[in-house]
């Protein structure tokens, strides 16, 4: 008799905007982050905008200093970890056809969701070649190779400007806001926030059973008192 127990399977919310370099770079990797486990990754694209407003921030690259050093630094990294990444002909750069595209190709029974295929294009479009973009021409392109895969899965197709394809987008962004997203890329495994690029070695620790995920620092983290807050 086969006594060996059945791996647990661990699912997965990798929640994402393409605008971000460093989302690009965490789902890349994504898959040697994984490797060995049994899990369930659930794509959700999210408009990043909506966090960083809700959260009273402005983005990376709004800062001046800031964003030149964001793009040194996920062209290093990119570098360093062996990653296709070119920068876009100009960033940032508005997101919403992207991830309306995306979300045209969600099924009813996961709206909010893209797979990792279709996720894939998503980034390339914008990380590979350094091109533009929102170029009319590159987005058509890119919404007729999105079409052809649905119609070859035998799945309907959802116009990107649609009110269902809209409510998809607003769903997953409140969704990630209700769980505490700040940023992306953002992963969230049993209750646990991952943010971030630098994150994935922390996931993968929890994923092995590193025994300080079972001790109090955790949330102990959420804890700590602030000795002084600025205004807004």
């Amino acid at each position: 008799m086969n006594t060996m127990a059945e791996p647990t399977l661990h699912d997965i919310r990798f929640f994402y905007d393409p605008i971000s370099p460093y989302a690009h770079l965490a789902f890349e990797r994504l898959p040697e982050a994984l490797m060995g486990h049994s899990v369930r990754v659930r794509y959700q694209p999210v408009l990043f905008a909506a966090l960083l407003k809700a959260h009273g921030q402005l983005g990376p690259a709004e800062i001046p200093g800031k964003r030149d050093w964001t793009y040194r630094q996920v062209s290093w990294l990119a570098h360093q970890h062996g990653v296709a990444l070119d920068l876009p002909a100009e960033h940032p750069f508005n997101p919403l056809p992207l991830l309306r595209l995306g979300l045209c190709c969600a099924t009813d029974e996961a709206p909010g969701e893209t797979s990792r295929w279709v996720t894939e294009q998503l980034f390339r479009h914008i990380w590979r070649g350094g091109h533009s973009a929102t170029g009319p021409e590159r987005l058509a392109d890119l919404q007729a190779r999105l079409q052809d895969h649905m119609a070859q899965c035998g799945r309907p197709w959802l116009e990107p400007d649609s009110d269902a394809v809209k409510q998809r987008l607003r769903v997953n962004t409140e969704q990630a806001l209700a769980l505490g997203l700040f940023g992306v890329p953002s992963l969230v495994m049993n209750g646990r926030l991952f943010w971030g690029q630098d994150a994935l070695p922390m996931l993968r620790a929890c994923l092995d059973g590193e025994p300080w995920f079972k001790g109090p620092d955790w949330d102990a983290a959420g804890q700590l008192p602030a000795g002084v807050q600025r205004p807004r």
